[in-house]
């Protein structure tokens, strides 16, 4: 397990004597709700974290890190919230902020979703969000509190490089790079990365993500008032599951579906998780994250699949994991072709940046047989994919 054990002891330690405060969830809500204010007509939003944080504690193996975790991830997002509505209150102009033709990068996860971003990133007509904006959505910043604003980004990065090592090896993240949407979408299976939360985990299965969406495209509204208005760009593998109330919310989206073997895709998950979870998360259950990642990437492939035979074709684009892994400098015009965007020469001069794996990181290695599951069973579950998959990709 590639943690730092010393630092993390240390850290746990240090929050124990904080740790009983799982015991009454409630109390501590309160009082997260008292810091981040609670705007008109919310209660269903707030209670809905309430809920989470209630089951959060009851999460088995918790550590005091991830109580505080726990704590930090719900205090963001009603914060957040609270700020949105808030500023849209004080500017309804601000709904009025036209989202148009946004993409959405999709796909399962560890299927090259994050290099399709960031080279779609690179074009001055395309706005992702970036990390920092993500964690405390808001209007343009003074240049001090934009200061701040990154700060606050970078360590959380340096505290997920801190705890987790091997995370960067994986999934580096920078506070001033793009990143996944589902920093600000309030339910997105993150905390499931964390800890194991069976209440959570059928909760979600039964969410009208509808409402969710609404308030991401908010997040964006807010992102983009009073700034230049450029084409959205946004990514999260975890969109795939609800690719229904993404399109009803963002009627003239294009969709980018990254494409790859799930046997691939589901062991090098698995291992993502294995080590962000390694920090809250102790003992680990190894073959519990296969079990519970299986059954949810898989259930997220039925339903993307479902959501896709209703789509307009012309909303689609598929990616094969070759078309950037092979030959980016052809593989990035075609990509850029098919969302209807120009390549040009400045895009060009940066591509090799945007699919360079970050310096000092390692080569990441991973087996579906550590977490309880087998080709066979991988492969069956994602039959109907590897249909599609062929057929859009029959190299």
């Amino acid at each position: 397990m590639s943690t730092s054990p010393l630092l993390l002891t240390l850290t746990n330690q240090l929050l124990r004597p904080a740790f009983g405060s799982r015991r009454g969830p409630d109390r501590v809500f309160d009082r997260i709700v008292v810091e981040t204010g609670e705007a008109k007509g919310d209660g269903q939003f707030v209670d809905d974290f309430r809920a989470l944080l209630s089951w959060w504690a009851r999460a088995e193996n918790l550590t005091p890190v991830g109580w505080q975790s726990a704590q930090v991830f719900v205090r963001r997002h009603l914060a957040n919230r609270a700020r949105v509505r808030g500023l849209i209150a004080e500017h309804p102009e601000i709904e009025h902020e036209p989202i148009e033709r946004p993409v959405f990068v999709v796909g399962l996860p560890r299927t090259a979703t994050t290099v399709t971003h960031a080279v779609l990133s690179l074009s001055a007509r395309h706005r992702a969000p970036l990390l920092w904006e993500l964690l405390a959505p808001g209007l343009e910043l003074p240049p001090r509190e934009r200061r701040r604003a990154v700060t606050a980004g970078r360590r959380l990065v340096q505290g997920t490089n801190l705890f987790a090592p091997r995370f960067r090896d994986i999934h580096a993240m920078a506070a001033e790079g793009p990143e996944e949407c589902t920093f600000a979408l309030p339910h997105a299976l993150m905390p499931l990365s964390q800890a194991r939360i069976p209440e959570y985990e059928a909760w979600y299965r039964e969410r009208d993500f509808a409402d969710d969406y609404r308030y991401l495209k908010q997040v964006f509204q807010v992102l983009q008032y009073g700034r230049p208005r450029r084409r959205w760009v946004l990514k999260s593998p975890l969109h795939l599951g609800n690719l229904d109330a993404l399109h009803k919310v963002f009627p003239d989206a294009t969709i980018v579906w990254c494409h790859r073997d799930p046997v691939t895709a589901v062991a090098s998950f698995c291992s993502l998780i294995e080590h962000g979870m390694a920090v809250s998360t102790r003992p680990l259950d190894l073959h519990g994250i296969g079990a519970t990642w299986f059954g949810l990437l898989s259930r997220a492939m039925e339903r993307g699949l479902r959501a896709r035979a209703a789509l307009p074709p012309d909303a689609l684009v598929d990616a094969p994991y070759s078309l950037l892994a092979d030959d980016p400098a052809k593989g990035a015009p075609r990509l850029y072709d098919a969302v209807g965007a120009h390549w040009t020469g400045a895009e060009a001069a940066r591509l090799a940046g945007a699919v360079a794996r970050p310096k000092g990181t390692r080569p990441h290695r991973y087996d579906l047989a550590r977490y309880g599951l087998s080709r066979a069973e991988v492969e069956s579950a994602f039959a109907d994919y590897n249909v599609l998959r062929a057929e859009v990709d029959p190299g």
